[in-house]
């Protein structure tokens, strides 16, 4: 008998996986983006920037694992994370009272444990519905939660909320969270934790029969196994995550507010996960870098900022459900083949005529809310270095020729693109069979 092939030797009971090279490429570049960010972005500014992506990132992927994973629309996570952010902040005031004697680093967890706890009591509701009942009940029990805390000033802290001091308790290494650089490592070692744990779970068996109960529960439960439970679980793990990026919130502001709680804020959650891509797992990294640049440098740039949102959502769900992560894999896809650099041309050329078309519609919305908003301080506005009358039939004549001109020119190029595209996915299409057959 051949000893390899015989049922006591070592690999008939357990499978060796070659290293996946790969994968520890992404996760060390992803640590060293973590580290280095602060360093080539040394202003205040960007420092503070950089730790709301690094909370966004979390939040955005605790939500994911909700819609993204398991197929849950919910319209009620900022519960979870703003809850998470008041047990915080309560627990950050007993430690600057000395009631407390722990660290300041560990507040975040005290968030999470009260993410999970409150969805350990709200998801025994919520889970026992899918699809659109599911998502009715989590919007009552956000605008529940979001009543309350106008309700209860003495824990909720009305409407001025409840402040804190993050620099308190003890101080290991002389860390005392006081500059804005050492609250953003804590919270970079926060976000690679986090991120590198939620990654974990999409490889287990509950993440694997998460996606299952996404995709047909039917099936799943014909196999045997509770799909409310398995729900039910997965809504706490992405609650105990949401809690944790409330808590660090919590401390990168040392105050909580009711807005935490609001249905704004978990329609933004939604949001901008969806923008980056519920479908892959980096998705929602892209979305959360992408709300902390919407909220902090787009509202300073121009008060329409919401519309422009509104706008960029509407097209990503007509054009790209899948998100922005959807449009890289498949360029990706397209790069794996050998054929992406035939499509620079057509990208350079959609971009040109798209940012034509910007022009000319932005113009006209600057220009209709400095009427409506900023009346005293006459017709005359200036947009991206341009003088704009916005009584002045002239400044409407020019911006309605650059939108039209723009559209004309874009329909040109988005034909010529799709020609290209058509041709390529033909290829590859041709070329996977090709290598199939061999």
């Amino acid at each position: 008998m051949n000893a390899s092939a015989s049922p006591m030797t070592p690999s008939a009971y357990y499978g060796f996986k070659p290293l996946n090279i790969g994968r520890w490429v992404v996760w060390s570049l992803f640590a060293l983006v973590l580290v280095a960010a602060p360093l080539v972005f040394t202003s205040s500014l960007s420092q503070t920037m950089l730790t709301q992506m690094g909370i966004a990132i979390i939040v955005c992927l605790s939500y994911n694992m909700l819609l993204g994973q398991g197929g849950m629309l919910s319209f009620g996570h900022a519960v979870y994370s703003g809850l998470g952010s008041f047990l915080s902040i309560h627990a950050l005031n007993l430690v600057v009272k000395g009631q407390w004697p722990i660290p300041v680093s560990l507040i975040p967890v005290i968030g999470g444990l009260a993410g999970m706890l409150f969805a350990i009591l709200f998801g025994y509701v919520t889970t026992k519905k899918a699809a659109t009942p599911f998502a009715m009940i989590t919007l009552g029990i956000g605008e529940l939660v979001f009543a309350m805390s106008l309700m209860f000033p003495e824990f909720f802290g009305g409407e001025g909320g409840v402040s804190s001091n993050r620099v308190a308790g003890p101080k290991p290494f002389g860390i005392t969270f006081g500059p804005q650089i050492q609250l953003y490592y804590l919270i970079a070692i926060y976000t690679f934790i986090c991120t590198g744990l939620m990654f974990a779970f999409t490889r287990t068996p509950l993440g694997r029969m998460l996606n299952a109960v996404r995709d047909n529960p039917e099936r799943v439960e014909f196999v045997g196994y509770d799909t409310r439970k398995v729900r039910y679980i997965a809504f706490i793990i992405a609650a105990f995550f949401a809690g944790i990026s409330g808590g660090l919130a919590a401390l990168n502001f040392e105050i909580v507010t009711s807005e935490v709680v609001s249905g704004y804020r978990s329609g933004a959650y939604l949001l901008f996960t969806f923008l980056g891509g519920a479908t892959f797992f980096f998705g929602p990294i892209i979305g959360g870098i992408l709300m902390v640049l919407a909220f902090v440098l787009l509202s300073e740039i121009t008060k329409a900022w919401l519309l422009y949102l509104g706008l960029v959502f509407l097209f990503m769900l007509m054009y790209a459900p899948g998100g922005i992560a959807s449009l890289i894999m498949m360029n990706l896809r397209v790069a794996a083949f050998g054929r992406l650099k035939e499509l620079w041309v057509s990208y350079l050329a959609l971009a040109v005529t798209a940012f034509i078309v910007l022009i000319g519609a932005a113009s006209m919305i600057e220009m209709v809310y400095h009427l409506k908003l900023n009346p005293a301080l006459g017709p005359q506005l200036k947009f991206i270095g341009i003088s704009l009358n916005a009584h002045g039939l002239d400044s409407w004549f020019g911006c309605i020729f650059v939108m039209l001109t723009g559209i004309g020119l874009f329909e040109v190029a988005r034909r010529q693109f799709a020609r290209q595209w058509g041709e390529i996915q033909e290829f590859i299409e041709k070329e996977m069979k090709r290598r199939e057959s061999l």
